[in-house]
């Protein structure tokens, strides 16, 4: 019925100008009606008290509350074996309980299974923060190889990476920071090995390394995002050398695992060692303002929200695949103090307005302009 309804309203208008009363006033109770509320499902890949992952869910929130939608949110806790079980439990659900879509995330491989345990149950889906991997994209496209995974849409990664080790190394050289053979060295603390946005991530810092050849990469590991195991690899490292003089890593929490190691050994960030990090939680905007941390990129974690705005519109006939199914758009800006001293005194997330990223919303919207500095807008909150 919601469907029928939905073609109705764009004739209705149209039609009422020369329509008898009668039929002129059923019109009118047709624009009245109210629509079945769209269903949308996301499967969090995070833990629901990790800062990210929660914000990410906060925008959502906040954007289905813009767009009428109703959204529920599952948390998979970092675990990939979770995320497989919560699409299958979502399939096995009864045919009118059965979300009309599910939001997935590309992290640990994934998405393609979880894409076709929904499709046996018919359910569509698309995936945000994190698409197929190169190595799926031509067997797996969507709309043809997973014909109900929908599309995508992904922060560019390599932004992340790229524009966050650029200003530490910026600041490492304005600095005259030097080892004991005259060189720069870094240590890189990137989140996995097969993660799209961590891969991605990982060639952005190499990106900003090869134009700075002064700087060497003096070691990389991989802490699975995770705090304690960025802490017990940042050990590791100074225990067995000389301390970097520059700390990359890939997620804030990792950052700050490595500063507890860095601090237990008496050093201090921001005068012994300078750290980039990337995300947007408070407490990495206050260690920027407090110079704990060097450098800081994000706003990213409104990407789910801005994918539910895509949802939105194809299900009231505004399809996004004029501008593509696999979007990738730059959804990182750099913050310095005074961004970062916005940011937290920024509105609610929860009360900021997606209404204006909607193309059914505004007609005359050609091209997505999705945008993080959102997030600093003074007029968020309307």
């Amino acid at each position: 019925m919601s469907r029928l309804l939905r073609c109705l309203r764009h004739g209705v208008l149209r039609a009422l100008r020369s329509a008898p009363p009668v039929l002129a006033a059923l019109g009118l109770i047709l624009l009245a009606a109210p629509l079945q509320a769209q269903s949308i499902v996301f499967i969090n890949p995070g833990h629901a008290d990790e800062a990210y992952w929660r914000s990410a869910s906060q925008a959502m929130e906040a954007a289905a509350r813009s767009l009428g939608l109703k959204l529920e949110v599952l948390y998979a806790g970092r675990d990939p074996e979770r995320t497989l079980a919560l699409s299958q439990e979502l399939a096995q659900r009864p045919a009118g309980l059965r979300p009309d879509y599910v939001i997935l995330s590309n992290d640990k491989g994934v998405l393609v299974p979880c894409a076709q345990n929904l499709a046996a149950a018919g359910i569509k889906s698309f995936a945000a923060f994190s698409g197929l991997l190169p190595q799926e994209q031509a067997r797996y496209s969507p709309r043809r190889g997973l014909p109900l995974l929908l599309g995508s849409l992904e922060p560019r990664a390599q932004d992340a990476g790229y524009l966050s080790a650029k200003a530490l190394l910026e600041q490492g050289l304005a600095r005259r920071m030097r080892g004991a053979d005259g060189r720069l060295h870094l240590v890189s603390i990137a989140g996995d090995r097969s993660t799209p946005s961590s891969i991605q991530r990982n060639q952005g810092l190499r990106q900003a390394l090869a134009e700075h050849p002064q700087v060497d990469l003096a070691a990389q590991t991989f802490a699975d995002w995770r705090r304690d195991q960025a802490r017990d690899r940042m050990r590791g490292l100074l225990q067995r050398g000389p301390a970097p003089q520059l700390v990359w890593a890939g997620s804030d929490l990792m950052a700050f695992g490595a500063m507890d190691a860095a601090e237990s050994l008496g050093l201090k960030p921001g005068r012994d060692l300078l750290f980039a990090a990337i995300n947007t939680s408070d407490e990495a905007m206050q260690a920027l303002i407090d110079g704990r941390l060097s450098a800081l990129v994000g706003g990213h974690f409104l990407t789910g929200a801005f994918a539910l705005v895509m949802l939105h519109d194809l299900h009231q006939g505004r399809d996004f695949i004029d501008e593509g199914l696999s979007l990738e758009r730059p959804l990182f800006m750099r913050f310095d103090r005074a961004a970062a001293q916005r940011f937290l005194a920024r509105p609610d997330l929860r009360e900021l307005d997606f209404r204006r990223f909607s193309k059914v919303h505004n007609p005359r919207l050609r091209r997505y302009d999705f945008n993080p500095q959102v997030l600093l807008d003074s007029g968020a909150k309307h």
